[in-house]
């Protein structure tokens, strides 16, 4: 049977339109907190990328929205900080959804705690103890060396989803992980004068930032973990601030100020609210200037 050559010609030109186009296609990324939108965005630029949360989120604490689901339902790899961050609405989101490529890490499930050491975990938690997470906190994206080793995890699990585009995805990395190194250095000198002070902070938001900085959190506006400032709390904070070695009482961007500023009132301590993420504020607009902001604000009250 002899086969039109215009025909072969056409079947070989559509082949190569189908790998093409399919070596083009761009991951479809969800992301829980905007930091870790961020983070997707220096890996895979050219992804679709949605932030399922702002800076203004308390993230342990989300709606489950129709959007969200939407969002979900459409995605090939969803980016959460994990450590059960987002144990209160991501398995309504996974199972509304019905998306099976978001609901394993063995597919498009990726949990930034899961790749590198965090902090604060617990062999066991009970309700007494308050909102704790057993398997450490998960807000580690606030140290540079932690940050980096969840960032070369991430692209080996863009290079495993996508592994046409694996030279865009290394390219990438390296890319970034030269700036972000930078950067680091950077960081530690212009801190220096930040090592060895002490703050009053609410919750440990900023566990890791203090740690990687060696500043010390004496006292935490929350009684427990999750629990809303008391005045009986509060005084006893006034008591310890009074011994006069505390910096400057530190609130995020999302939590509420009014036990801060009565505090703050009362000892005249600064009360600075830190960007807990990229978007906090108008100079934390991607993760390089989200470490500026924070340390800048820092400094502006050391003394």
């Amino acid at each position: 049977m002899r086969i039109n050559s215009n025909y072969l010609k056409a079947g070989v030109a559509a082949l190569a339109l189908s790998f093409a186009c399919g070596a083009q296609a761009k991951l479809n990324i969800f992301a829980c907190e905007p930091e870790y939108a961020a983070l997707a965005k220096e890996l895979a630029p050219d992804a679709k990328i949605y932030a399922a949360t702002t800076a203004m989120q308390d993230p342990h604490q989300v709606q489950a929205r129709p959007s969200l689901i939407a969002k979900m339902r459409q995605a090939d790899l969803a980016v959460c900080a994990g450590a059960d961050l987002e144990v209160g609405w991501l398995p309504m989101l996974q199972m509304k959804s019905a998306n099976a490529q978001v609901r394993s890490t063995d597919k498009g499930l990726f949990y930034a705690a899961e790749h590198t050491q965090t902090l604060d975990k617990l062999a066991q938690v009970d309700r007494s103890m308050g909102d704790v997470h057993a398997q450490g906190n998960p807000h580690l994206h606030f140290d540079p060396e932690r940050l980096l080793e969840v960032a070369k995890a991430l692209s080996a699990k863009m290079v495993s989803l996508d592994p046409d585009n694996r030279a865009a995805y290394e390219s990438a990395l390296a890319d970034f992980s030269q700036r972000w190194q930078a950067a680091i250095g950077r960081w530690q000198s212009q801190a220096a004068p930040l090592k060895g002070k002490k703050v009053i902070a609410y919750h440990t938001s900023f566990r890791y930032l203090f740690n990687w900085l060696g500043m010390e959190q004496v006292g935490d506006l929350e009684p427990k973990p999750g629990l809303p400032p008391s005045t009986g709390h509060l005084a006893s904070l006034q008591g310890r601030a009074g011994q006069g070695d505390v910096m400057a009482i530190i609130v995020a961007s999302y939590q509420d100020e009014r036990g801060a500023n009565w505090l703050g009132e009362r000892t005249g301590l600064p009360v600075v609210n830190l960007p807990m993420s990229v978007g906090g504020n108008d100079d934390a607009q991607d993760l390089f200037g989200l470490y500026d902001s924070v340390i800048h604000l820092l400094l502006g009250v050391n003394r």
